[in-house]
């Protein structure tokens, strides 16, 4: 393919779009640095987000090219057939799982195989939404368009927290081609509030405390709420401790309003007391639903 048939772009925004849509339409890729004091990609590290990305994506695929010239300042794609399988890919301690899986969610219907796919890294952190929250939203939205059945799961083996990870998570998705068309304009009104409070290496009464503050907030507004309490032990609680809770509203029309927060990484920043974060938590969710 020559140059002219080729998109161009300058600068790293926006890195993972491009590489999807490249891939769903079969685009040639040209990604070049910003200015001279930035490279797009520390290529060289091999735990850099970024570089991990592209591995993954190169997994799913059959046939992609990806050349990253020597100084890590252009990043060239010509993306090959999505075909799916069962995969593992260990991912970047630096970002979330979430990072990795919202990329996944747009690609996974258009496999040639359908697609299972182990995932390992940190499950729940400050900056990506967690694997929870994608769980709980992503899911039930791709369900509206006719991706459905018994095959369509994310399952939590492991909970992985900062700054070590050690998380795994189970990603399996049917195959569809052709996508139903959805019509959905009317949110409808708030009619139940289901969430998850998770602790690793920590005390278990750290879920209980959450949950507790969080339901001294929301009680004002709604009878229904439930918010399930996971303790991991063992090899199951991944690497590094912490806790975090994440909230999911319903409507009556289906829609799903979420927010989460996580306790700070360990080593890094100041306590956070569980009342604390379950409060803060709790008027996230009031914030959007307000919004």
């Amino acid at each position: 393919a020559g140059e002219a048939q080729c998109l161009s772009y300058t600068g790293c925004n926006f890195l993972r779009q491009r590489l999807v849509l490249a891939t769903l339409s079969g685009c040639l890729l040209k990604i070049r640095k910003h200015s001279r004091n930035f490279i797009i990609l520390s290529v060289l590290y091999s735990s850099d987000f970024e570089a991990s990305f592209i591995r993954l994506i190169d997994k799913v695929t059959n046939g992609s090219r990806i050349e990253i010239n020597q100084t890590g300042t252009t990043l060239y794609y010509q993306p090959g057939l999505l075909y799916g399988g069962s995969l593992e890919h260990d991912c970047s301690p630096s970002r979330g799982i979430g990072y990795y899986l919202e990329s996944l969610l747009c690609l996974a219907p258009f496999m040639k195989h359908p697609l299972k796919i182990v995932l390992r890294g940190v499950t729940n952190d400050q900056v990506d939404p967690s694997v929870d929250v994608l769980k709980a939203t992503a899911l039930p939205l791709l369900k509206k368009f006719g991706i459905d059945g018994e095959s369509l799961d994310i399952k939590i083996n492991r909970r992985g927290m900062p700054p070590k990870g050690g998380g795994e998570i189970l990603f399996a998705c049917p195959v569809r081609k052709v996508l139903q068309p959805v019509q959905f304009t009317d949110p409808g009104k708030i009619k139940r509030i289901r969430g998850t409070a998770y602790s690793v290496r920590v005390s278990p009464q750290m879920a209980n405390r959450m949950v507790e503050s969080a339901r001294g907030i929301l009680n004002r507004f709604l009878p229904d709420i439930y918010i399930y309490t996971d303790h991991m032990k063992g090899v199951s609680s991944g690497k590094s401790p912490g806790f975090g809770m994440c909230l999911t509203a319903e409507t009556i029309n289906g829609t799903i309003l979420s927010a989460e927060l996580a306790s700070n990484p360990h080593g890094q920043g100041a306590a956070v007391l569980p009342e604390e974060l379950g409060q803060n938590c709790a008027k996230l969710l009031l914030e959007e639903v307000y919004r």
